[in-house]
């Protein structure tokens, strides 16, 4: 039998749905991603280190991007052992997590079956909505 994962995925967390042997595993990965810039003063764009100007702002998506390469990291290590994969989810992590995928030899080799657009939903939705895409012949 072959082990199918769904991913659920946005920027705060992944919901990963595996079918095997007639059983259904959920688990649920946090991303961690900060949102906002925190500046001390309203209005403050950045620091001063020494006679250098810091712009918080750059460092800020700087370590977005590093958040959201580590977060993606974790999703694709725990879906590894999946035979065939389908992402779906709203915005564009679910893209950046397809593009992971694909960049990843050991995960990658045509095991991503689908990726879709879908708005936020419950988690008895999503377990609906992977086994119905895998029950479906493609």
């Amino acid at each position: 039998m072959k082990k199918q994962t769904g991913i659920w995925i946005d920027s705060t967390k992944a919901i990963i749905v595996t079918l095997n042997d007639g059983k259904e595993f959920i688990c649920e990965i946090q991303s961690n991603l900060e949102n906002k810039v925190y500046h001390d003063k309203e209005g403050d764009k950045g620091s001063f280190q020494g006679n250098q100007h810091i712009n918080s702002d750059k460092t800020f998506e700087e370590r977005k991007k590093h958040q959201m390469n580590n977060f993606l990291k974790d999703v694709v290590t725990s879906v590894q052992e999946s035979d065939e994969l389908y992402l779906f989810g709203p915005a564009e992590t679910k893209i950046k997590l397809q593009q992971k995928i694909n960049d990843d030899k050991l995960t990658g080799n045509g095991k991503l079956k689908s990726v879709e657009t879908s708005d936020n939903m419950t988690s008895n939705q999503i377990v609906a909505k992977v086994k119905k895409f895998y029950s479906e012949p493609h």
